[in-house]
């Protein structure tokens, strides 16, 4: 496939997260709720996890931001469901990673995460996609403190 057409394909999915975001709303319950923004291009998140014996059994988020915020955070929360909070911690190290150009361990299967490859071209936009990555770690890191 040639890079056009994976550009092509990318954006499909980004805009595809954006405009049918996966796991959008809030969780009551015993959830950890986190709210962050990003004050550079005004996007906010709030994240609820349903972490239960070290399984992230839930997560949803709600908010406002730029397509790349949004769908990220939608991927994040499709990625980290039904994962234990190290695996989801490494996976949001590879993010991480990925954003910043690094290399990374690329035999974890990203699946549509994949898709925000190439917004490590684009500085000023890695923190509209890290945004809903960073927290998540904050709720993990605090679920597991309690």
């Amino acid at each position: 496939m040639s890079s056009k057409n994976l550009d092509q394909l990318y954006r499909q999915v980004i805009m595809d997260h954006y405009k049918t975001p996966r796991n959008k709303g809030t969780l009551d319950n015993d959830s950890v709720n986190i709210e962050m923004n990003n004050p550079t291009c005004g996007d906010r998140i709030q994240l609820t996890l349903q972490v239960e014996e070290g399984i992230v059994k839930d997560a949803k988020f709600d908010g406002e931001g730029c397509s790349i915020s949004m769908a990220s955070a939608s991927m994040m929360t499709q990625a980290v469901k039904g994962k234990d909070v190290d695996t989801a911690l490494q996976l949001s190290h590879i993010f991480s990673d990925m954003m910043l150009g690094k290399d990374y361990d690329d035999t974890i299967d990203l699946g549509d995460i994949e898709a925000l490859q190439g917004v490590s071209q684009f500085p000023a936009r890695i923190k509209c996609a890290t945004l809903a990555w960073k927290a998540m770690e904050k709720g993990v890191q605090s679920e597991g403190k309690s």
